[in-house]
């Protein structure tokens, strides 16, 4: 019975550090994307703020997961690594995010909050997979 609730503090820990990461994720892409992001997919029901979003999270949680699987044995080290290579992952994120803004035809993050379905938005949410993929593959 030590031994569950030993795992269980552990799995605690390391969950909490993932959730604050993606709290992190949202407050990221609330702060790239003009007005409040909650209301632009909850009040408002925009499809293309919701996909960014999602594509964001989804790119957080893997490279969390990675962190997690594939760093130290040590409980200590492997949540810091979790909580450095999160972070690490959300600045790449941005920087991925900042270089389609600046390579790409008007702001990008009213397009993608527009109401009206923008192909930009599919290639961001693309764009935030990958990068969290060679982040999630770079810790492995």
């Amino acid at each position: 019975m030590n031994e569950i609730a030993h795992q269980l503090g552990e799995a605690a820990a390391y969950s909490g550090v993932g959730l604050l990461l993606l709290l992190l994720g949202v407050g990221l892409v609330d702060l790239l994307t003009p007005g409040k992001l909650g209301r632009q997919i909850w009040v408002e029901r925009n499809r293309n703020a919701a996909v960014v979003l999602s594509s964001a999270l989804l790119g957080i949680g893997l490279i969390v997961f990675t962190a997690i699987i594939s760093t130290y044995d040590e409980f200590g080290k492997g949540v810091a690594a979790a909580g450095v290579f999160g972070l690490f992952g959300l600045v790449v994120l941005a920087v991925a995010f900042w270089a389609i803004d600046l390579f790409t035809p008007g702001k990008l993050g009213a397009i993608l909050v527009d109401p009206d379905p923008h192909p930009a938005v599919w290639v961001t949410a693309s764009t935030n997979l990958a990068v969290s993929a060679i982040v999630a593959a770079a810790i492995y």
